[in-house]
């Protein structure tokens, strides 16, 4: 975490969380969510639209990903300062990206190794890590499916549905929110 973002939090220690305003789809892109997004429908909707805009600031891209953590309840935040600003999930909390040389970062740009390997329902390849549990970008499905068929990876069978609880991580705070 930065130290701008820790000297912040000592400052002003109970400002409210912000739910709804993040998320991060199945690709690693970031998406911003006003109020006229959000009504539109949840993140993971489908809905035209209500998934938000596309953040494009390098820099931003930087500081989310450098200050992005979870708490004890398996919710994904980006640390803003102060304010923590939860953020809505399509698939998993991490995206994997894989290179040529085996190795595998996250959408934040950390290495990772691997520990274990997931094939849902609908033929999408999850890795857990010792960050957690990821989707594999699209872009590198053939990479890994080289490192299946070579024997580097042996995928065990999932359901997307059942991950959230196995590793522990919520899709969606805003609606955990909203239902406590």
């Amino acid at each position: 975490m930065d130290e701008i973002v820790k000297a912040a939090l000592k400052k002003w220690p109970n400002v409210p969380a912000c739910y709804g305003w993040l998320g991060l789809d199945a690709r690693g892109d970031w998406y911003m969510r006003d109020d006229r997004t959000q009504h539109l429908g949840s993140f993971q909707s489908g809905v035209p639209g209500a998934k938000g805009s596309r953040l494009m600031h390098d820099k931003l891209i930087e500081f989310i990903g450098r200050n992005y953590d979870h708490d004890e309840q398996g919710r994904w935040y980006f640390q803003n300062g102060p304010q923590r600003v939860f953020v809505e999930l399509s698939d998993a909390p991490w995206v994997w990206r894989l290179s040529e040389n085996g190795e595998v970062h996250s959408h934040t740009g950390v290495q990772v190794q691997v520990q274990a390997v997931y094939l849902d329902e609908n033929g999408r390849l999850y890795l857990n890590t010792p960050l957690g549990l990821g989707l594999v970008h699209s872009q590198d499905v053939l990479l890994a499916s080289q490192l299946v068929e070579s024997g580097q990876w042996e995928p065990q069978d999932v359901l997307a549905a059942d991950l959230p609880n196995a590793h522990q991580f919520v899709l969606s705070p805003q609606a955990q929110q909203a239902n406590t």
